[in-house]
Formats: C-alpha cells, sequence, structure tokens
C-alpha cells in the first residue's frame, strides 16, 4: 500500500509539531524545513484542525501548535482519515460493487482486504510520539534550535 502525498505531508506535520514545542509554528516554516509545497500545507493543517488534533491561531503572530500531547496522536487513526480512499482495490469501493467479472467467486479480495487490514493494524500500535525517536538528531536535521525544548507539546 502507498500512502498519498496528504497522509504524508501529514505525518510531517505532527512530527514538526511534536518537536518544536516552544510557541507556534506557521505553514511557511514547516513548508521550509521540508523543501515541500506551502498550499498542500495548507489543506493538511485545515484537515488537522478540522480533526481536533492540531489548534490553529489566525492572523499576525499566528500559527499551530499540537492540540494533544504527542502520546495522544495514534498513527492509525490519523492515516485512516486522511486515506479516505484506501481502496487497495477497485472493488473494494463500494461505489463500483460489481465491476469485475469475479467478484463473488474471487480468493484475491479477501487476502488484499487482510493486508490492508494488518497495515493499519501495525499503524495503530504508534503513536506520534513513538515515531520521535531521535529528536534531537530530526530537530537538527530540520533546523530547529537546540535552544527550543523539544518533547513537550504547548497546549
Amino acid at each position: 500500500m502507498r500512502l498519498t502525498v496528504f497522509s504524508d505531508y501529514t505525518l510531517r506535520t505532527l512530527l514538526y509539531l511534536a518537536l518544536r514545542t516552544d510557541g507556534l509554528v506557521t505553514i511557511d516554516e514547516i513548508a521550509k524545513a521540508y523543501g515541500i509545497s506551502r498550499n498542500h500545507l495548507m489543506k493538511v493543517v485545515h484537515n488537522l484542525a478540522r480533526t481536533g488534533i492540531v489548534k490553529t491561531v489566525r492572523g499576525k503572530g499566528g500559527g499551530m501548535t499540537l492540540a494533544r500531547s504527542p502520546e495522544e496522536i495514534n498513527i492509525g487513526a490519523v492515516v485512516r482519515e486522511t486515506e479516505k480512499d484506501s481502496h487497495v482495490v477497485e472493488c473494494f469501493d463500494p461505489e463500483r460493487a460489481g465491476c469485475c467479472q469475479i467478484d463473488t467467486a474471487c480468493s484475491l479480495k479477501g487476502a488484499l482486504y487482510k493486508a490492508r487490514e494488518a497495515f493499519f493494524g501495525v499503524l495503530d500500535d504508534y503513536t506520534l510520539d513513538d515515531l520521535l525517536g531521535p529528536r534531537q538528531r530530526m530537530a537538527e536535521m530540520l533546523g530547529i534550535g537546540m535552544d527550543e525544548p523539544l518533547g513537550t507539546p504547548a497546549l
């Protein structure tokens, strides 16, 4: 299974926010740190705010921060939210039901369903905090200053 760019950027945004706990973070800051599209990040942040994972403050001096601690953010739940169309094959899509000539006798569908569920099941075992491993090294790689506190969200 391959994650969409939207899911990838969502996870990167969460990692960045979990590392930058000294205050509000801007979309421009994250885009620059990862070298990714600001426009895509705007959609990502909007979705994260809508789901209550991120808190945003508008206006001059605004930005975002995690709304929950990294230990409370389940990666499986985040990816399920961002991968709404996780149909590994077209017959998983309810709108395409019966599109395949062998649909009613197909064993491949069951195997692929189990594989997709196993994928999400593994992600369910991780929180955002679990993915922060070498915090200091990640922070350095993203250009986050070493004088900024790492690890405790600014809620």
